[in-house]
């Protein structure tokens, strides 16, 4: 690793209306260097890149590249001064095409200085074609994967030939091959003197990609250290300001009716033959490999897609899920794997966005009562934790941690017998995690089902009462908690059998 300081950000400072999101952060990369960033949601890691980025301005601060002065007013200005960002939140507009998406921003011009589409085809088929990646230049994002995205995000970035290159959560939403494959070019990239600022939530992903490791709490530095110095609880007793004992708070509650039943549900391409059960007090897990179709079963179920054939019983009454309207009508509830397009309404304020399915509660005698709405929001928020510097702050100014406990309170107001859980802690801290586990707990012990979808092994393990994992569409296997192991998951999960 070379000794040469690439990036300097000096007396970094930014507030936000009702928030002091970073004060006097001082911030070294040095160059060839992988440099990780981590903290709670809200400490103030995307701030701080998102100024390195040109997104926002600082208050107060300088930040320097090569020993020079730069002042980045806009994205365009970090690329110029060799600057890539790979976002936690993927935001993205879905009607464009896998090309357009490659090179918004950048695109090459013909000599009538209109767009050279003929040859941003031919540069998308080499950067597809050079990844191993087997996309049709003219599929439109809409049509793809959350992981699909994460994987275009991630080679966008490094087809810019950047200097500084700042990941921001990159492996959120990726296959383990996938990040693999990422580690190797990062490991190239910092061979040829490339600097790396890593942000991550996963310990194990820090202590084997990274060389530094600098700590934020509540805006400010709080440690930079050698990765080699430090260890997964240091980081974590820095990042929160005490020890968390027992990171999975699971408690054994009693087991009641079958609420949710599916029988065969099939969607022909996507899933086949689908059965499997969620008891009152349960929290069921469905495992599984990115494309195993979990996420397609979840939405079927709560009506975001259509299923060709099966039978979907809800406390044993055969229920007909065609919408998202009946599903609530239920007492199914579903968190999104993707808050971004699926959860949230960016622009509006946490309240709306709390009350949006649940308007009915609100409104009578012909106007909505408003105090009635606030005062049942802010007990929601209360119960759950929800950081917010008031009930109109506009849920974009809010971590990703924040976001998804606002619609985890969205969807406790609107009383649910079962919800479904799509990888609710994607992208989110320790600290936050932890929170959404103690929720979970909290509401199987009130008699609700949960059904949870998750790519992290522990979370499932630690979490769950019984887990089915998925392999091709089907179903591959049921465990038993007696029978959990990371070992017995993966190998249902690649077509292997336990017994």
């Amino acid at each position: 690793m070379s000794g040469i300081v690439k990036l300097e950000m000096r007396g970094i400072e930014k507030s936000f209306p009702g928030v002091k999101a970073l004060s006097n952060v001082n911030f070294t990369v040095k160059q060839g260097s992988v440099h990780g960033l981590c903290g709670e949601n809200g400490a103030g890691k995307s701030t701080l890149m998102k100024i390195l980025n040109g997104v926002y301005q600082p208050d107060a601060g300088q930040i320097l590249i090569d020993g020079e002065e730069v002042r980045i007013t806009s994205p365009l200005d970090a690329r110029r001064l060799g600057i890539a960002m790979i976002f936690q939140e993927l935001n993205y507009i879905p009607e464009i095409t896998i090309e357009e998406f490659l090179f918004l921003g950048r695109e090459p011009v013909n000599r009538f200085g209109g767009v050279d589409w003929k040859k941003i085809r031919q540069d998308t088929i080499k950067l597809l074609q050079a990844e191993g990646l087997h996309y049709d230049p003219t599929t439109q994002l809409k049509d793809l994967s959350v992981s699909d995205i994460q994987v275009l995000e991630i080679l966008k970035a490094l087809s810019e030939n950047a200097d500084i290159i700042i990941m921001d959560e990159p492996t959120s939403a990726i296959t383990e091959r996938e990040v693999d494959s990422l580690f190797e070019k990062i490991l190239r990239l910092k061979a040829k003197g490339v600097s790396i600022i890593y942000i991550s939530h996963k310990m194990d992903e820090l202590f084997r990609i990274t060389d530094t490791i600098t700590v934020l709490r509540d805006g400010s530095v709080i440690d930079t250290r050698p990765t080699h110095e430090l260890n997964p609880d240091t980081i974590i007793t820095l990042m929160v300001g005490r020890k968390i004992q027992n990171i999975y708070p699971k408690e054994d509650v009693p087991v009641g009716e079958v609420l949710l039943e599916v029988k065969g549900l099939t969607s022909r391409g996507m899933f086949a033959d689908v059965s499997f059960t969620a008891r009152a007090g349960e929290i069921v897990g469905i495992a599984g490999l990115m494309g195993a179709g979990r996420t397609e079963v979840v939405r079927a179920l709560f009506g975001l897609d259509p299923y060709d054939s099966g039978t979907i019983l809800v406390r044993g009454r055969a229920v007909e899920v065609r919408d998202v309207r009946t599903a609530i009508q239920n007492g199914i509830a579903m968190l999104s794997e993707d808050r971004r397009r699926f959860g949230i309404v960016g622009v509006r304020s946490v309240t709306e966005n709390a009350v949006l399915p649940n308007l009915s509660r609100f409104i009578y005698g012909g106007r909505l009562h408003q105090r009635k709405e606030r005062a049942e929001v802010s007990a929601h928020f209360q119960a759950m934790n929800v950081k917010t510097p008031d009930l109109d702050t506009a849920i974009d100014a809010l971590s990703g941690g924040n976001q998804q406990k606002v619609l985890l309170a969205k969807w406790m107001i609107s009383e649910p017998d079962i919800l479904i859980l799509d990888e609710p802690t994607r992208g989110i801290d320790v600290g936050a995690k932890h929170e959404i586990y103690r929720l979970m707990t909290k509401l199987a012990a009130q008699g609700k089902a949960i059904v949870m979808v998750s790519s992290e092994l522990m979370e499932l393990l630690g979490m769950c009462d019984r887990i089915y994992v998925m392999a091709a569409g089907r179903i591959a296997g049921e465990l038993q908690r007696d029978e959990f192991s990371e070992e017995s998951i993966m190998k249902l999960a690649t077509g292997g059998k336990i017994r």
